[in-house]
């Protein structure tokens, strides 16, 4: 379907996946309690059924805050990527969509059949493609009239971005749509919050990834050499004050931090008991006060 580059440029350096008496390793893949992740990857959260329940969860999130899947105007797209898949949920849609268009589906890891991307129920305009940003997509310059990336801030280390930015732009087609989306650093607010926020920011740290990059977003389009860079905040309410959304925004960021427990836990940040209680100290704090979860949208076009 795309003339697929047959080298690779050199991996950039990246912090080993993290190590500790409590971790089995088995093709491929950390576990860390019953959770599991992907060995020898910057990637903080695991790649289990728990964590693609969350990232499904988060796409119907974002998609209902958004009112959409895409910002850019993008009317009759003929080949479109989703780099960092996931689910392939957001990809699926699209091929859903946009009937005319190639859509790849790009990870390190292929979706499982719960996710739908199967064979018997994946439109016949959907590929998934194994393939890892860090090292260089496999596709040729100029692949893609749509290039979309979402919630890979955990993925990336801080230094790799610029050149991350710069892959994307290079399979995009003249005229085409680069659109990023990535979260703030998790919010603030009492005792609880701000704990979890710590130790997320303090682990992340030890990967080599900053969570405050996501407000750069717009900037690395930019650095990247596109045009008419459009960049925004979006802020979503948190909790059952703010209806619908904010039940949702709610139920991501308490699995989102589930998600990552046993990683942090494993690095020696904080132990079990301290995280959990933190956790349950959360859930109170956001009961009692007003709260967002803030989102950094940016896209730009390919000259």
């Amino acid at each position: 379907m795309w003339p697929f580059k047959r080298s690779k440029p050199s991996k950039p350096s990246q912090p080993d996946a993290a190590k500790s008496p409590d971790a089995r390793e088995r093709r491929g893949f950390l576990f860390f309690g019953d959770r599991r992740f992907v060995a020898d990857a910057p990637y903080m959260l695991p790649k289990d059924d728990a964590e693609l329940s969350r990232l499904d969860f988060q796409h119907y999130m974002l998609r209902y805050a958004l009112r959409g899947n895409f910002a850019p105007p993008i009317e009759d797209p003929r080949a479109v990527v989703d780099v960092g898949c996931g689910t392939g949920r957001w990809a699926l849609e699209m091929a859903q969509l946009f009937p005319q268009a190639r859509v790849a589906a790009v990870d390190l890891v292929a979706p499982p059949d719960a996710s739908g991307a199967t064979a018997g129920h994946r439109p016949p305009n959907y590929t998934f493609v194994e393939g890892n940003v860090l090292q260089g997509l496999p596709f040729e310059d100029n692949s893609f009239d749509f290039t979309h990336q979402r919630a890979l801030l955990g993925a990336i280390p801080e230094a790799a971005w610029p050149g991350v930015a710069r892959e994307l732009a290079r399979v995009t087609r003249s005229g085409g749509w680069v659109q990023l989306i990535e979260p703030a650093p998790a919010p603030q607010g009492g005792p609880g919050m701000n704990a979890l926020a710590l130790w997320t920011q303090q682990a992340s740290m030890r990967r080599g990834i900053n969570t405050a990059v996501g407000a750069q977003v717009g900037e690395f389009l930019r650095q990247a050499g596109l045009q008419e860079i459009h960049a925004r905040e979006i802020e979503i309410p948190m909790g059952g004050q703010a209806g619908r959304l904010g039940v949702m925004a709610e139920t991501n960021y308490f699995s989102l931090f589930s998600s990552t427990r046993n990683f942090i836990v494993a690095m020696g940040v904080t132990d079990a008991a301290s995280y959990d209680a933190a956790l349950a100290q959360a859930h109170a704090e956001l009961d009692q006060g007003n709260y967002v979860s803030p989102y950094y949208l940016a896209y730009g076009r390919k000259a």
